[in-house]
């Protein structure tokens, strides 16, 4: 061995040229194994995916690099420790603690197989149906959804759709759950759920257009009540009755869950309760649920509920079911490459991922980044890892504000928020992630008031540049946004070029909070703002205010002042 080595020694001396580029090459393959590990399991996106490193470049602000490292920690980790059983299970039994210990890297058949064996250990919390054909235009089950690139379990799956009431459990693609009351498709073939769960993979999650369904033993009937229903208001019964709301019963002993219940069975996100009559259907031209009237108007007692009210043959109380309204959820890539690059541009903290959830929802095709966040590409955001310049996307997600980044646009949607808003929650989602919140000792430390003092004037030079430089900007308030969210849409979907009918418009107003919006700002024992921070704050959005006066679009909300 020594030999060996010795021979080895006195060749490369003699060839050092040979020695640098095998030492180059073993350097470059164990950058591209690492590179793979941060995106292993996820799928082949086509077209020109957009790799990490290409986001780290000259001008790239601090922020971007700050949301490129994120992106990095989010595919990296997988959370540890044993995983919760949901308190429908009837069965309390522990779940093998031996999961995934050994893999089987067979073929499909095994691991069909190696899923089957699984399941049997579950059968009394969940029943195995089998694999069922599905298609995007026409889902087989139809309830609420959610996507998760990097950690999907079977039971992350089950729980989510039975602690929301549902019958039915079904993963497809690895990465994708489904749930619903009814399953509205064929069987297929075993062997085409051949597809490992991103989280787990010693189970099966489905395939490509194919469902591995569950049955849900629920421990409780009344799991499968209206208690998540959401409450939409009173309205005037639509004309034509019959059409805009087509499923109808007639309940002598009418109350809200009943007519819940049979709405959500039928599969329609709305239950109409109209005295002793209970009608289901979408929200549409003819029932657009914009024109609330008062509640006294239906504020007519439940013949089986003594407290609830069910409304009349006049005036109809609706409530949104658990039903997902699938018309606006169906998103792809552009077909043929944009000819005009279009900005979603706002400081962060405005909203700018909820808008693109929205943008996504109202045209059916992805939104692009001109970053890379691999927390957004997990949960859905497919466009997430395309280059920016690729034109497959039909708007670009920026936090920029200089000249050039401008300038490379053709056009922008400008969201602007409430600072005092906006920098809570950015702060919020720098120290708590997307939908967390900031840990109390991060208020009351030195972190806050720094933050204030370094992000507050980029507010205001944010909106002044992109006002400045930009070549066509339309400006959106995120609190118009939210009181009239159909109008303001209609207006950033006109300046990207697409027709959305009204009723996909509609199907957004359902669907508008999607995974990433925050619940609400935390509320905090004290109010985080000292009297200078306000007075500078208060100075910046005198500045913007008069900036959008001066081209004769509306002035800030009043409600950006402080109280």
């Amino acid at each position: 061995m020594a030999k060996l080595l010795l021979k080895l020694q006195r060749y490369f001396r003699r060839k050092p040229v040979r020695f640098f580029t095998l030492l180059a090459l073993y350097l470059a393959a164990g950058s591209l194994v690492f590179l793979h590990s941060g995106f292993s399991g996820e799928p082949t996106v086509p077209g020109s995916p957009r790799s990490p490193a290409a986001a780290e470049g000259p001008g790239l602000p601090y922020l971007g690099v700050m949301q490129l490292s994120r992106g990095f920690k989010a595919a990296a980790t997988m959370p540890a420790g044993p995983r919760r059983h949901g308190h429908w299970f009837k069965s309390t039994s522990k779940e093998p603690s031996d999961r995934g210990k050994s893999r089987d890297n067979g073929g499909p058949r095994s691991r069909a197989l190696r899923g089957r064996s699984g399941r049997e250990k579950e059968e009394d919390r969940a029943r195995y149906i089998g694999c069922y054909e599905d298609n995007t235009r026409q889902r087989t089950l139809r309830g609420m959804s959610f996507f998760d690139y990097k950690k999907m379990t079977v039971f992350r799956c089950q729980d989510n759709c039975a602690e929301r009431g549902y019958l039915y459990a079904g993963l497809e693609f690895g990465a994708e759950c489904y749930c619903g009351h009814k399953i509205q498709a064929s069987n297929a073939s075993e062997s085409e759920c051949n597809m490992e769960c991103k989280g787990e993979r010693s189970n099966t999650c489905g395939g490509i257009n194919r469902l591995s369904i569950y049955r849900l033993e629920l421990a409780q009937e009344s799991a499968r009540r209206y208690g998540s229903a959401i409450f939409r208001g009173c309205f005037r019964r639509p004309e034509n009755v019959s059409i805009a709301l087509p499923a109808s019963q007639l309940m002598l002993n009418m109350s809200v869950d009943k007519c819940v219940d049979f709405c959500t069975e039928k599969e329609f996100p709305l239950a109409a309760l109209a005295g002793t009559t209970c009608r289901c259907g979408f929200p549409s031209t003819l029932f657009p649920l914009h024109e609330r009237e008062d509640e006294q108007l239906c504020a007519h007692k439940c013949a089986a509920e003594e407290f609830e009210s069910c409304g009349s043959a006049e005036f109809l109380l609706v409530y949104q079911t658990q039903v997902q309204d699938n018309r606006c959820m169906d998103r792809r890539f552009l077909p043929s490459r944009a000819k005009q690059l279009v900005a979603l541009a706002s400081f962060p903290g405005a909203g700018n991922t909820w808008a693109r959830h929205l943008i996504e929802l109202a045209t059916g095709f992805y939104t692009g980044s001109y970053y890379f966040d691999g927390s957004l590409y997990n949960k859905g955001f497919k466009g997430e890892r395309d280059h920016w310049r690729s034109g497959r996307t039909i708007c670009i997600k920026t936090h920029e504000s200089g000249q050039k980044e401008i300038e490379s646009f053709d056009s922008a949607i400008l969201l602007i928020r409430n600072p005092y808003k906006a920098l809570m929650a950015e702060f919020n989602r720098k120290y708590g992630g997307h939908i967390g919140f900031a840990a109390h000792a991060h208020w009351k430390g030195k972190e806050w008031p720094e933050f204030v003092a370094n992000y507050a004037p980029w507010w205001a030079t944010h909106t002044l540049d992109w006002l400045r430089y930009g070549k066509k900007v339309l400006v959106v308030h995120f609190e118009d946004l939210k009181r009239d969210l159909f109008v303001q849409l209609q207006r950033m979907v006109a300046l990207l070029g697409v027709t959305a009918c009204e009723d996909r418009l509609l199907c957004v107003e359902g669907q508008k909070d999607g995974n990433f919006k925050r619940s609400g700002l935390r509320k905090l024992e004290y109010d985080p703002y000292t009297a200078e921070m306000r007075k500078a704050i208060s100075g910046y959005i005198r500045t913007v205010d008069a900036a959008l006066k001066l081209r004769n679009l509306s002035g800030v909300p009043e409600d950006y002042y402080p109280r």
